[in-house]
């Protein structure tokens, strides 16, 4: 890392974009972007959301995505003390919520290292918008009490162990990146008594190319491969998922109006 002028102030905001329709960011993210002189934006933020940056802003793809990773974190964080000290501050444009798995912590402790002061922009994380987006209540009165949002992939590459815990229970369980661990996440539910249970796997939210499959622990893994769900996929699992509202999600309202 080179040496800067550490009298500077330069600052980094991390804004969320939200689960991928780029209308679903905030306005104070809308903002931020507007004012950027610098985003560095990962692979899942929609394209068009770089349309609320102005013409001289300079806007570079850093994101990582499963097996092509362009940047590898320590270079992100270099990248943003780079830029920020260059032009005085920096955006940093995460897809979702930064703090829902987005290693916003890592970004601004780094940061803070070479004297940058952060501040957090939220945004909708798919864990929550998506089933909102197609009526799926995370929790019902008299069906269940909370739910679990864990991480279909950790840094060993497997999912959470926390999974585990939450399948036991009777909370909506919420898996990112979860796509790749349907047959774990399916054989474990089948090997608890729970093979009835109604599941949702959503590839591309909130977007018009996105596809749905919604079974149960049973069946979803040949209604995934009968419509060809790949990633990225949220799975949500739990007896919320009936009041899935599949003849007319609430975000197709959008797309029909435009």
């Amino acid at each position: 890392m080179q040496a800067f002028n550490l009298f500077r102030k330069p600052k980094l905001t991390l804004v969320g974009a939200g689960p991928g329709d780029p209308e679903l960011i905030t306005l104070k993210g809308v903002k931020a972007l507007s004012s950027a002189k610098v985003v560095l934006y990962d692979a899942l933020v929609h394209p068009d959301m770089l349309d609320y940056t102005s013409d001289g802003c300079l806007n570079i793809l850093v994101g990582k995505r499963s097996g092509h990773h362009s940047y590898k974190q320590h270079e992100i964080n270099e990248l943003i003390v780079k830029y920020a000290y260059e032009f005085g501050s920096v955006v940093r444009l995460k897809g979702g919520d930064p703090f829902v798995f987005g290693r916003a912590s890592e970004e601004i402790e780094y940061a803070d290292k070479y004297g940058i002061t952060s501040n957090v922009i939220p945004g909708l994380s798919c864990s929550t918008a998506l089933p909102g987006l197609h009526g799926m209540p995370l929790t019902k009165r008299g069906v269940n009490e909370s739910f679990w949002v864990v991480t279909g992939t950790t840094k060993n590459g497997k999912i959470s162990d926390d999974f585990y815990l939450a399948a036991r229970s009777s909370a909506t369980v919420v898996v990112l990146m979860g796509r790749k661990k349907l047959n774990v996440v399916t054989e474990f539910y089948k090997s608890i008594g729970k093979e009835n249970l109604p599941i949702a796997v959503i590839q591309n939210g909130s977007l018009e190319s996105e596809k749905t499959a919604i079974g149960s622990i049973i069946d979803i893994e040949a209604l995934v491969e009968e419509k060809k769900i790949g990633t990225p996929a949220i799975l949500i699992i739990g007896e919320v998922v009936k009041y899935h509202s599949e003849r007319l999600p609430i975000f197709a309202q959008h797309f029909s109006n435009n």
